[in-house]
Order: C-alpha cells, then sequence, then structure tokens
C-alpha cells in the first residue's frame, strides 16, 4: 500500500466535539471515523476510485497461541 496523506482538516469545534462522541460510540479514532464517513461518501455519490485500498487494519495485531 502506498503511503497515506496527512490532511489538516479545520471544522467547527461542535462538529469535533459530535464526531469524537461518535467515533468513541463505535470504538475508532477521530481520524479512522473521517475516513469512514468520507469513504462512504465516496462510495454513496459512486464516486470512490477503484485503486483505493481498504481501509486499514487498526488496533493491537492478533494474539500469537
Amino acid at each position: 500500500m502506498s503511503e497515506r496523506k496527512h490532511v489538516l482538516l479545520r471544522i467547527d469545534p461542535a462538529v469535533h466535539d459530535a464526531l469524537v462522541r461518535w467515533a468513541d460510540d463505535e470504538l475508532r479514532s477521530v481520524n479512522a471515523q473521517v475516513e469512514m464517513l468520507l469513504r462512504r461518501a465516496l462510495t454513496d455519490a459512486g464516486r470512490m476510485p477503484r485503486a483505493a485500498g481498504p481501509l486499514p487494519r487498526r488496533g493491537r495485531p492478533p494474539g500469537q497461541d
């Protein structure tokens, strides 16, 4: 997978607070929540690029037994 891009996003503090609460509810970081929402919007609009890779796996790696 290619290197991930960095984006500076300026949003209203109330919108950020709502994103934090939503991300917490779904056990995601705010960054992961924003990416998930952008991907959903691109897919719904028929604009998701075919070359886009899957969301990166987040969290702890699976334990070895």
